[in-house]
């Protein structure tokens, strides 16, 4: 069944073309916060949330509670050199 242009196999070619720039966006959104997020971790020795940090991929999410709900970072702390805090 014909559904007119843009459905079924018409619009296929022109799919991965719309969504590459979003799945860009989304692997340097959890690349940074997941960078972060090990790298604080490791920081302070808690080794635990560093391994959780790299076997489960959550786009930053799990990353950005930790920084902020269990390391009680603020913004400006996480780019910087940062101090062993217990």
């Amino acid at each position: 069944m014909n559904y007119g242009p843009g459905w079924g196999g018409d619009m296929m070619p022109w799919l991965p073309l719309f969504l590459a720039p979003f799945f860009i966006i989304f692997v340097i959104w959890s690349i940074v916060w997941q960078g972060l997020g090990m790298w604080h971790a490791a920081r302070r020795g808690e080794w635990i949330w560093f391994v959780v940090f790299l076997f489960i991929h959550t786009l930053g999410i799990l990353e950005i509670i930790y920084l902020f709900a269990v390391a009680k970072l603020k913004f400006s702390e996480l780019f910087g050199k940062s101090e062993h805090r217990t």
